[in-house]
């Protein structure tokens, strides 16, 4: 029995118009408003635990504390992968979790994690500082920036980044801003070991009267006539004089002295930092923006920028805000090269039809084309389906096959209406006939894609929005041909009165067709082998394929990594890392350099995993005026930096 949706669609036009303005309306607004990323929301399943030991070598770290922490960690059945990495004085463990583990079930594993971790704490010895569990080590600071205030002193770049730290945070929609590379100051009370033997003080003595006169501690309370007064303590020190001003007690006598009088005082940045980051040549700091994971990252960096343009007039003269990365800007790009090909392949798509098939049926076909695609996008904004990478590409791949329904139908209406049928007999005619086949097609294509989008591993949740567009594109393609173009090709598809005695069969293309096809079911046994060893060679060449998870970025930048003995000093490292810089500064192809001693930089992309603390490790990241001079550039440098 026919479903006669065809007939339906002609006969009650306004459901059809109603369904052609929501594709149309919803999809614009759907543009408009759905967000926008450079990659699909993914969960890195990773956490570090660190644990300082101070004092304790390498050997006692990994004996006492990392295999004490690894036995207990192993315990948890979500484990994958455990990997450690003992350093004097501190204990590195990556814990990484099971791909079948999502978004949703991942705080639970990283709360049995905490629990495990604490539980192991009383085994631990003495001296042994409280392990840290770091589980946000997959977020990732899209809009990343590095601060220059030369002439600055420590104090001054440390309120600078305090500063636009705070005020980033209330942009709309940011959800976190992490400052690196700023250097801390240090407090150093410098005293001859005969000076303390003549007095009768003792280092001890001295280190005591300073923690205890720095402590702040609750000192209570009195009521004074019904009223609870609280009774305040001493605030620490919060300036040098004050420590200077300390009085040390002489042992057994009732005398003081002023610590300034014994040992020499002076504030200055601490001697051996543990992360440094320079840019173009100057000292810098980081300063990485993470949005919320729904929102629009180009929204966001737009209202950074506005923010900071702001804060312009409110930073000191000189301070100097740079971009490294600004994710922003390459998805607004990515968008807008969406746009343009999505015009382009609508207008080639119409252009080819109305060359083979005539103009009327080729704009009623490119029609439907443009309401699916834009339907599409409404269905990704009602289900949160962000515009990103992979999904953009699903669109242009999908556009394809979400043709092949209107045409199909298209075709048979110019076929039963050039063999003298009515246009309305001949819309339903060729619906009724082709809406089951193309339905069953319509639903292989999709399943070709579920067992990609619907894995239960990373590939799934890195790759679910390519099985969900395909899902929305090719099920509106579908309903679109059966109810869409039936309606547009009655009241716009045309034919001479002529043509209904010309059989629509006899030009030569079909003509070719035919005799290919006779001449391939006459020769069934040398058809099926040819098919067999065409389907062996795609396997074989499909083997050969380079495989690789994460496409390639379009943006013009690339790492240059160092590396020093385990061990060395991080000053050792920065020195050598500042020679290079100048040799990198001096290629005419270099827009930028930003340098990162100690570690790497904050994770600015999905598909950068930043090095972990080594004062032996330097990263370089260079940009350059294209991506086309990436490879002959590092190429250069690589040889240039081995012949030093």
């Amino acid at each position: 029995m026919s479903l006669e949706i065809a007939r339906s669609s002609i006969e009650r036009p306004v459901n059809t118009w109603l369904l052609v303005l929501l594709c149309l309306f919803g999809g614009l607004w759907g543009l408009d408003t759905v967000g926008r990323l450079e990659d699909p929301n993914f969960t890195i399943k990773q956490a570090l635990v660190i644990t300082a030991y101070p004092g304790a070598t390498a050997v006692e770290v990994e004996q006492e504390v990392t295999e004490t922490l690894e036995s207990m960690i192993q315990q948890l059945p979500q484990l994958k992968r455990i990997t450690s990495k003992s350093k004097p004085g501190v204990s590195e463990i990556t814990v990484e979790i099971k791909d079948t583990y999502d978004q949703h079930t991942m705080p639970q594993v990283w709360d049995e994690l905490r629990r495990k971790v604490n539980d192991a704490q009383r085994s631990l010895p003495s001296g042994t500082q409280p392990s840290i569990v770091n589980d946000d080590f997959g977020d990732v600071y899209g809009i990343f920036y590095a601060v220059t205030a030369p002439g600055f002193s420590t104090k001054e770049i440390l309120d600078i980044a305090t500063f636009l730290r705070r005020e980033l945070l209330t942009v709309p929609n940011v959800a976190k801003v992490e400052t690196a590379g700023e250097r801390t100051e240090t407090i150093y009370v410098e005293i001859s070991n005969e000076r303390l033997i003549r007095l009768g003080l003792s280092t001890q003595q001295i280190l005591a009267t300073i923690q205890s006169e720095n402590t702040i501690s609750d000192a209570g309370a009195i009521t004074v006539n019904g009223r609870r007064i609280r009774i305040s303590s001493g605030e620490g020190f919060d300036s040098l004089t004050q420590l200077e001003n300390l009085r040390i007690g002489k042992p057994g006598t009732t005398e003081q002295i002023s610590l300034i009088d014994i040992a020499t005082i002076r504030r200055e940045s601490t001697e051996i930092p543990d992360h440094l980051v320079r840019f173009n040549g100057q000292e810098a700091f980081s300063l990485a923006i993470s949005g919320i994971p729904d929102a629009n990252i180009v929204t966001i960096g737009k209202a950074v920028e506005a923010r900071l343009e702001e804060l312009k007039l409110r930073i000191p003269l000189g301070v100097e805000v740079s971009p490294i990365y600004e994710q922003h800007k390459v998805v607004d790009e990515s968008i807008n090269g969406f746009i343009n090909n999505l015009i382009i392949s609508v207008s080639i798509v119409i252009l080819v039809l109305c060359l083979m098939m005539g103009w009327r049926i080729g704009l009623i076909v490119g029609a439907t084309l443009l309401l699916t695609v834009l339907g599409t996008l409404l269905c990704m904004k009602l289900f949160s389906i962000d515009m990103e990478r992979i999904s953009l590409g699903t669109l242009i791949i999908a556009m394809g096959m979400m043709v092949d329904n209107a045409i199909v139908v298209a075709e048979g209406m110019l076929i039963s209406m050039q063999r003298g049928m009515p246009a309305k007999e001949a819309a339903c005619t060729a619906t009724d006939r082709t809406q089951i086949p193309l339905l069953g097609a319509t639903v292989i294509g999709i399943m070709a894609f579920s067992g990609i989008g619907l894995s239960d591993d990373i590939t799934g949740e890195f790759l679910f929005s390519l099985f969900a567009v395909i899902c929305f594109s090719l099920l509106l393609s579908w309903v679109l041909a059966i109810t869409v173009t039936p309606l547009f090709g009655y009241l716009f598809l045309k034919v001479k009165a002529t043509d209904s005695a010309v059989d629509p069969y006899a030009g030569p293309v079909y003509q070719f067709y035919q005799t290919l096809l006779k001449g391939v079911l006459h020769a069934r046994i040398l058809t099926v082998i040819v098919l067999v060893l065409v389907t062996i060679a795609c396997f074989a060449g499909f083997g050969m394929v380079k495989q690789q998870f994460f496409p390639y970025s379009n943006t013009p930048l690339f790492y240059l990594n160092y590396q020093l003995a385990e061990g060395a000093d991080i000053r050792a490292t920065a020195k050598d890392m500042a020679e290079i810089e100048k040799r990198i500064q001096k290629k005419k192809e270099v827009v930028s350099v930003a340098s990162f001693i100690g570690r790497g930089a904050s994770r600015y992309m999905l598909t950068y995993t930043p090095e972990l603390p080594n004062t032996s490790y330097g990263q370089f990241i260079i940009r350059v005026t294209g991506t086309g001079l990436i490879d002959a550039l590092a190429a250069e440098l690589k040889q240039e930096l081995s012949d030093a």
